[in-house]
């Protein structure tokens, strides 16, 4: 059945039930001034009814002391850190910190991240500084995702979990942060920020 919405014509805003599961049809009036004339036709896809799920560019993770993601937009309202095989050459905890138009914010964290080996080693850390995976050794080698919300305005939370493929511990990752202003970027880095990257890659979803 079709469904009509108001507009600000004075006439209205047919959706009509869609032949297939890709498309809607809408047919929209045509207004001179206020008087509807005719009516015309056109195609709405699902991806015009909602932002879509966008997949940023894949950055390697060989060099360097942090990996950034930049220009996400202002809707944008959940974020998937993804790490496929990254490891640094140091011992320093890795980290995820978020950024607004001021640039990287470095304090107010809430946040622990939790190391899981056996039942009889479980490693905890409170990083005030990121969103802190408890990877502490050059050979750590990290695969999984964490998912950063928007809880309202500009608080945002995180959690995920990622195993690591050199020596079988798994990491559990879990915090909240309010930002000064609109969420701009994220960056991976380190605890210490100076332990280099040295393998893998790193993406991001968002929606």
């Amino acid at each position: 059945m079709p469904v009509k919405l108001n507009s600000t014509g004075g006439g209205s805003v047919t959706l009509t039930t869609p032949s297939t599961a890709t498309d809607y049809t809408a047919t929209f009036p045509a207004v001179t001034g206020n008087v509807v004339t005719t009516g015309s036709t056109a195609a709405v896809t699902p991806a015009m009814l909602t932002q879509p799920l966008t997949q940023a560019t894949s950055q390697a993770s060989t060099s360097g002391t942090s990996i950034d993601f930049t220009g996400i937009p202002s809707w944008v309202k959940r974020i998937t850190v993804m790490f496929n095989g990254v490891s640094t050459g140091g011992t320093s905890i890795k980290q995820i910190q978020l950024g607004d138009s001021g640039g990287f914010e470095t304090t107010g964290y809430l946040g622990t991240g939790v190391q899981l080996t056996d039942a009889q080693s479980v490693n905890a850390a409170t990083i005030t500084t990121g969103f802190g995976i408890r990877s502490a050794l050059a050979a750590d080698t990290l695969n999984g995702a964490v998912v950063i919300t928007n809880l309202t305005n500009n608080t945002w939370v995180a959690q995920g979990a990622l195993t690591d493929s050199s020596r079988g511990a798994g990491y559990l990752v879990g915090g909240a942060k309010a930002l000064s202003d609109v969420l701009t970027q994220v960056r991976i880095t380190t605890v210490n920020g100076t332990d280099a990257f040295d393998a893998g890659s790193i993406n991001i979803l968002y929606e």
